[in-house]
């Protein structure tokens, strides 16, 4: 793929984000992630889809070379909500049914689970998006990580269509991801060793039912199981064996550790920490 040409001055960049709060190792994913960026040409079919893509790639490019972090990473979050597409395709009856389960539209689960992730996938990690919209976030999460399988479970088939191409405007292998097509509530679960979601369901009715399965079926997974969940729904169905290592009232994370035990000083911790920009 013939890339745009753009780039900006990393070093620069993670300076300017020195206060920002985060680790060392979550700033330095967040640079390699504004590097691609940079790089990256236009979308296919980014003027119907992605309208505002140019003018909001144009403010982030002017932010890199500035002198203001906040300013920065403000002008990126828009470029990736943006891509994220909140304003998603849906057929009439796709919103009545995610209408009638509670389900979250489209909503960006924002860049902390994306540079948190790093910390927990290996390259034998299977991971799944349930609900994943366009698939913006795990296939992110996917070229700063790269690991052996990422399933992607979205309702519209519209939404998968637009994710295909995003995972080749991202030079993502074709066998790294897995595309299907169907509801959480029926579709068959297992498998995953790493789990996001952001609220596919209410926690009543069917909603309790599906996440009661998705809780058991982790507790079944043999080894370690890292679950990244915003709009917590999931955790009052875990059991005392995953442990909650994390939560900032948006994204709270579980860890199940590979014999039960574990350390859990491990996920205060970062293995990126002494990084520093490429």
């Amino acid at each position: 793929m013939k890339r745009s040409g753009d780039s900006l001055d990393a070093e620069h960049v993670f300076n300017l984000l020195h206060d920002d709060g985060r680790s060392l190792g979550e700033r330095r994913r967040l640079v390699i992630l504004m590097e691609l960026f940079a790089s990256l040409p236009e979308p296919r079919g980014a003027s119907p889809l992605f309208p505002r893509y140019g003018e909001f790639r144009q403010a982030f490019l002017e932010a890199c070379r500035g002198h203001d972090g906040e300013r920065l990473e403000e002008r990126f979050l828009e470029l990736y909500a943006h891509l994220h597409m909140h304003e998603a395709p849906y057929t009439r009856s796709e919103r009545r049914r995610v209408d009638a389960t509670g389900g979250y539209w489209s909503h960006a689960g924002g860049l902390s689970p994306i540079l948190k992730a790093g910390r927990w996938i290996r390259r034998n990690t299977r991971s799944v998006d349930l609900g994943a919209g366009n698939g913006l976030q795990a296939l992110l999460t996917q070229k700063l990580s790269p690991h052996a399988h990422s399933c992607q479970i979205e309702i519209s088939s519209a939404m998968v269509e637009i994710g295909r191409s995003l995972q080749g405007w991202l030079e993502i292998p074709e066998d790294r991801v897995e595309w299907r097509v169907g509801d959480v509530l029926e579709t068959p679960l297992g498998g995953w060793n790493f789990v996001y979601l952001y609220r596919p369901v209410r926690p009543e009715g069917p909603g309790r039912e599906f996440y009661r399965r998705l809780a058991h079926t982790l507790e079944e997974e043999p080894g370690e199981v890292v679950i990244f969940s915003i709009a917590d729904c999931l955790g009052e169905f875990l059991t005392p064996g995953f442990i909650r290592f994390y939560g900032d009232g948006h994204l709270t994370c579980y860890r199940k550790p590979p014999d039960l035990v574990g350390d859990v000083a491990m996920a205060c911790s970062d293995d990126a920490a002494t990084d520093s920009p490429r």
